[in-house]
């Protein structure tokens, strides 16, 4: 029996092993014809806050859309089919890594566009309280979409309506190659643009799943109480390229020694020596997940290769087209 800590540990090596796996193939085969943005190193942020919502809670993302769509349940083998361009992928092979969904599981979708789902996670939880509804709606994005003027117009919407919304913004550091010391005037924070707007905020170290979790439930049990929306500032950070499988400490605006600094920190390891002192097999539970989610990523991706591509007379069903007169 894998208790309620070790379980958020076990979803973290899962994503951390098949984002892994998942950019070797992408870089090492070329198959993969999508753009990819990996949660590596940020496995905590979505655990974290998706462990606690329920099936009925709506979650949507931005571009970085693996680990939540993982953490929430959506399906690993309809993720990597998309990821391959095939018919059975999550979004019939039409979306390719940034536009995934498994509604499923409460996982409602995700967008390229940088900050595009902050609203729509707003709509839906408007739609959920004017029906008398005890759900809640939950957005990621990065510290770059909380740039965006739609966050501003979202945080002070929700806050009049008190709509049970719950913004996440994955903090780590950098939109693309921008550093927040020259996005943000100094002293200032995404939580107190947030507190500013009327709306409950909170700090927390997003690399500590258990204080990631604590925060988060108490936050989906505050909307969904009717408070109001809550906005958690996650401090994390990704440690591969802002795009792609590759790693960037070559690039000019972050040094091979501060992303090593960060993977010391690293969230996997630093929630197994918490549970150590009462789980002292956590090491080796830990090292037959990785192996059992080796098996399960290699396994998902012989599929999706096997699998048929989307018929090409087909490619446009279900998009808009313009009316024909």
């Amino acid at each position: 029996m894998v208790s309620a800590r070790a379980r958020l540990i076990r979803d973290m090596v899962r994503i951390r092993t098949v984002e892994e796996i998942l950019a070797d193939y992408y870089r090492d085969e070329q198959e993969m014809r999508t753009p990819t943005h990996f949660s590596i190193g940020q496995e905590a942020t979505a655990v974290g806050v998706c462990s606690a919502t329920t099936t009925a809670d709506w979650v949507y993302s931005g571009h970085r859309s693996h680990a939540p769509y993982l953490a929430k349940g959506g399906d690993l083998e309809a993720l990597v089919a998309e990821l391959y361009g095939k018919e059975d992928g999550c979004s019939r092979g039409r979306g390719g890594s940034m536009h995934v969904m498994d509604q499923s599981v409460g996982f409602a979708g995700s967008a390229a566009i940088l900050g595009e789902m902050i609203s729509v996670a707003v709509g839906t939880g408007w739609t959920f309280a004017r029906a008398g509804e005890e759900r809640v709606a939950l957005t990621f994005f990065g510290d770059g979409a909380s740039d965006e003027g739609v966050l501003s117009e979202s945080l002070n919407f929700a806050a009049v309506h008190r709509i049970p919304v719950i913004f996440v913004c994955e903090n780590n550091l950098y939109s693309i190659s921008s550093p927040l010391s020259v996005r943000h005037a100094e002293g200032t924070s995404v939580h107190g643009r947030a507190e500013a707007a009327g709306v409950r905020a909170l700090s927390v170290d997003g690399n500590d799943v258990f204080a990631v979790r604590a925060a988060a439930t108490d936050a989906v049990e505050h909307a969904r109480r009717g408070e109001g929306p809550v906005l958690l500032e996650l401090a994390t950070y990704r440690w591969r390229a802002h795009v792609g499988p590759g790693l960037d400490h070559d690039h000019g605006y972050r040094s091979k020694e501060e992303i090593e600094s960060w993977m010391a920190a690293c969230p996997i390891v630093r929630a197994a020596d918490t549970l150590r002192a009462d789980e002292p097999d956590i090491d080796a539970a830990v090292s037959a997940w990785r192996t059992e989610f080796q098996q399960e990523i290699h396994t998902a991706i012989d599929r999706a290769k096997a699998l048929p591509f989307p018929d090409t007379a087909r490619l446009l069903d279900g998009a808009y087209l313009p009316a024909t007169y």
